[in-house]
């Protein structure tokens, strides 16, 4: 029987948080499980989650594919700046997990802001994993017009230069999400 190191008992984990006092930001590209292991991260520590594209979608009233079309990616990016700014301002409430969209990190205000405010996670994922994930969903506006696996590759080949200034980086692959989610509270852990 194969010991699943990466879990930390329930008492390490109510340790755990109570050591956090700022956001967990997770950063990654699309399809790497940012919001769900965000959720799970955020159940697990009994703190609150906020998806950083929901907020968006709430405050434009508008979805991210009608933004796009409408207003065009850099418009998108500002907003976005925006919303993960006040998301990250937070003043006397508890510490939140928030999962953020995949460029957002590659913005410099934005990532100036998740590094100077926040626990930083790299959800990192090979382009296969990616691919399956999200490659037959159409909801995406920069999967759209084009092979999924060609613009995944690209994309992650810009944006990983970004990510890997997170100062904690977890692979999420093809493992059971409990396993990914066990090695980000272990990296937590051992960062703080």
């Amino acid at each position: 029987m194969e010991v699943d190191e990466t879990r930390l008992t329930n008492e390490e984990i109510a340790a755990l948080a109570r050591r956090i006092d700022r956001p967990l930001v997770l950063v990654g590209m699309m399809g790497c499980g940012k919001s769900s292991i965000g959720r799970k991260l955020a159940q697990v520590l009994d703190l609150p989650f906020v998806d950083a594209d929901e907020e968006i979608e709430r405050a434009a009233q508008m979805t991210i594919p009608e933004i796009f079309a409408a207003y065009g990616e850099p418009y998108f990016r500002d907003g976005e700046r925006r919303v993960i700014a006040r998301l990250l301002e937070n003043p006397g409430a508890r510490p939140r997990v928030i999962a953020t969209g995949g460029g957002a990190f590659v913005n410099d205000q934005t990532r100036g802001l998740i590094l100077q405010r926040a626990i930083t996670i790299w959800l990192d994922s090979d382009v296969e994993t990616l691919v399956e994930r999200v490659g037959r969903k159409d909801h995406r506006p920069l999967l759209r017009g084009g092979d999924p696996a060609e613009i995944l590759r690209n994309l992650k080949s810009v944006r990983d230069p970004y990510y890997s200034e997170a100062p904690i980086k977890v692979v999420s692959g093809k493992a059971p999400q409990t396993r990914t989610l066990g090695k980000v509270l272990k990296e937590i852990d051992s960062w703080l």
